[in-house]
């Protein structure tokens, strides 16, 4: 580097003076050969990095930036800024899982479509980021899909007794035909199924199973049905009656035209209708009886959950006094409900998302606190008898696994608590019981604070009497195939539909990210506390999960796309590396193809040079294409010192050298800058109140800026500059 002297310039002044009233003044200058021209004058810092020429000058890389996608579109400036200094650019969150795909699966590509056509039309190529991570997820969607399966109790008490099939044999009800009742057969795990065996039966009553006759039914009132039922091969099923006006009636059961049978297959199906039809003789109500006839077919085994197995008079006069007014919100309104706190919101549900009715009560608390940090509450003209058990009924489902509870309160804030009570996505009946310990309870409160969470309710019911809750909810859970195989569907389709539309836009795509932990094994998604974003493939598909998505981007990308795969602190944890390529050479091992491994390196002033440069050895070592994905270094500070911005520099140079020094060029295929300067809105998420970037937040070069660009050129490029003054 060219050394300047600052040597001052002398104009030779010769003063010859004859008298004091004549002073005669002569300048004379120096030779030509002694001056000091201005190209020898020291250049500032600053005159120097504003006449670099843009970054992407100074490589034969691929030199990317991380961006804020919304940025790029919008600001005019931002987008300017990118496209001159880089080759490629890397949506830092909108083309992620979590971005693109809704709660039903659906992937918007709107938004991203926008966003590369200004990238096309700038030239700027684009690099995936990411398609299979743990987290940024639509974590709802992807758990929803692996969600036990929920069917509801009934609304009302069961009339039919079904002890004698729950208990094992068929006391008190009749059968034609090979019929058993079956353990482990049932809808939910270790339940019991009513079995019918069709061998070669002639007519439909031949394999028969009838329920005992019931005298209580009530004239004028409607009756619901309903059972589950499938069979190992597709079949049909009828039922018949005992002491209807139609004891054989059609029903509509494929949803159009007139038949007297239903499908069965090897899922099981909800069979459910209602009779009202019931036949008086002689003034007399005849006695009632259900018929399930399955003669349909040639070796077919048929079976009918016990559990699901009902019969509910839709018009009983419930005994329950409940002590809360507007329960069921079928008002479309809260009145007189009211509520508060942490920023929470309160609000009746749209039309047709209640519980057994139109609407719902649905309360949002936007950040986890105390469980009493946001309330909603329903105040009793009196005070609660205390002492007297009172049970509390409701129906709640939420949009992620949560929980709140309730409690009955004095004025005073004195309170009798339920415990916690977990919510899931799916509608939950909750049964609990509280006995008011004083008798100034006069407030029911939901105490909904502790999760992040939106949460709907419905049929809410205070009461001292008893509830009537109906048949038992029944909870049926996925099994691990079951799930492996949703979760694996659910993966192929995401990536599918990526690398096919944006085929002949994106070439470069990081297929797996963030696989390891911290000491170099492979994360298992078994975490204590997972964000709601997060959803780890890994648990579900196993190991192999990245060999199966390195499969998937080969199968549905171009043959030539490069395909990466990605981690953090790879510089500051050696055996988190060593993990790394270990898995990498596994996943190959399996038939699959990885073509590159990035470093992410968000590093700071303090990150070991000597494990820096270890870990370029072991890239380099491993034979890949090697890529610095998300570089940059944060100072700790959004105010830094000249001598902090200068550190800055020299570590980004170091990085940039020890990248083109010690990986050969073979294996060079970029490095990103992980955003484009220090301004707020690019720092919303990502290192808020620092200042890691080569820009400013005005987007001035900082000092950073020449060390990118000198250790791209592999030289101080400044130390061609003179120090004549350029327009």
């Amino acid at each position: 580097m060219k050394k300047f002297k600052l040597i001052p310039v002398f104009l030779i002044f010769v003063g010859l003076m004859s008298s004091c009233e004549d002073t005669i003044m002569d300048w004379e200058e120096v030779p030509e050969e002694n001056q000091v021209t201005t190209a020898e004058l020291p250049l500032e810092l600053a005159e120097k990095i504003s006449r670099y020429e843009p970054l992407k000058t100074y490589t034969d890389v691929v030199l990317g930036v991380g961006i804020v996608m919304d940025l790029y579109v919008n600001d005019a400036a931002y987008r300017a800024l990118v496209n001159e200094n880089y080759d490629d650019a890397t949506v830092g969150y909108a083309m992620k899982h979590g971005a693109m795909v809704n709660n039903q699966g659906q992937i918007n590509f709107g938004p991203v479509d926008n966003f590369i056509a200004l990238t096309n039309e700038a030239g700027l190529d684009v690099y995936g980021h990411t398609l299979v991570w743990h987290a940024n997820q639509n974590a709802n969607y992807l758990n929803s899909l692996i969600a036990p399966t929920i069917i509801p109790g009934t609304s009302g008490g069961n009339i039919l007794d079904l002890s004698t099939l729950k208990d094992g044999s068929l006391n008190g009800w009749e059968k034609n035909g090979t019929v058993t009742v079956a353990a482990d057969e049932g809808l939910a795990a270790g339940s019991r199924a009513v079995k019918f065996e069709a061998a070669t039966p002639a007519n439909y009553y031949d394999l028969q199973f009838r329920s005992p006759l019931n005298t209580s039914i009530v004239a004028g009132h409607t009756y619901e049905i309903s059972f589950y039922v499938r069979s190992d091969n597709s079949g049909n099923g009828k039922v018949t009656f005992r002491g209807l006006d139609n004891n054989y009636p059609y029903k509509d059961w494929y949803g159009s035209g007139a038949s007297d049978n239903f499908a069965t297959t090897s899922e099981w199906k909800q069979v459910k209708f209602t009779v009202s039809d019931f036949k008086t003789e002689g003034g007399q109500l005849q006695p009632f009886g259900i018929d399930f006839n399955f003669g349909y077919g040639s070796n077919i085994n048929y079976y009918v959950d016990v559990n699901t197995l009902s019969l509910v008079d839709l018009d009983a006069e419930t005994e329950v006094v409940n002590l809360i007014t507007n329960s069921d919100f079928e008002n479309a309104s809260l009145n007189p409900w009211s509520g508060y706190g942490n920023g929470s919101s309160r609000s009746v549900s749209a039309q047709g998302a209640g519980y057994s009715s139109d609407y719902a009560m649905v309360l949002t608390n936007p950040v986890v606190a105390n469980s009493y940090s946001a309330q909603q509450v329903f105040e009793f003209p009196t005070a609660l008898e205390s002492g007297v058990a009172h049970t509390i009924s409701f129906y709640i489902k939420s949009d992620v696994a949560a929980s709140l509870e309730v409690e009955l309160q004095s004025p005073d804030y004195s309170a009798d608590y339920s415990g916690a009570i977990n919510t899931t996505t799916n509608w939950t009946q909750v049964v609990r019981t509280i006995t008011p310990s004083t008798t100034d309870r006069t407030k029911f409160i939901f105490d909904f604070g502790a999760s992040a969470a939106t949460f709907y309710i419905d049929d809410i019911v205070l009461t001292t009497g008893e509830i009537a809750a109906g048949s038992e909810t029944i909870i049926i859970e996925k099994t691990d195939e079951e799930k492996a195989e949703l979760i694996g569907a659910a993966m192929e389709d995401w990536m599918s539909q990526m690398l096919t539309h944006y085929k002949s836009d994106v070439h470069a795509w990081d297929v797996v990210n963030e696989p390891m932990k911290e000491g170099g094994n492979l994360r298992d998604g078994n975490v204590t506390d997972p964000a709601n974003d997060d959803f780890y493939w890994v648990k579900y598909l196993g190991k192999d999960y990245a060999v199966t998505a390195f499969k998937l981007a080969r199968q549905y990308g171009n043959p030539d796309d490069v395909l990466f795969i990605n981690d953090y602190n790879l510089e500051s944890s050696l055996a988190k590396l060593d993990g790394l390529i270990e898995y990498t050479n596994y996943i190959e091992s399996q038939g699959a193809e990885v073509d590159g491994i990035g470093t992410q390196m968000h590093i700071s002033l303090n990150t070991s040079r000597d494990n820096i440069v270890q870990m370029f050895q072991k890239l380099a070592a491993s034979g890949k294409l090697i890529k610095v994905s998300e570089l940059d270094v944060r100072l700790g500070t959004a105010s830094p010192t000249m001598q902090q911005l200068l550190d800055q520099s020299a570590m980004y140079q170091f990085v940039v050298d020890s990248f083109r020094e010690i990986i050969p060029a073979s294996q060079q295929y970029g490095i990103t800058l992980w955003n484009l300067s220090d301004k707020a809105n690019e720092h919303e998420f990502w290192l808020p109140e620092e200042s890691p970037n080569v820009f400013d937040t005005n987007f001035g070069r900082k000092p950073a800026y020449k060390g990118v660009a000198d250790g791209l050129a592999g030289r101080d490029v400044s130390e061609d500059f003179s120090g004549e003054l350029v327009d």
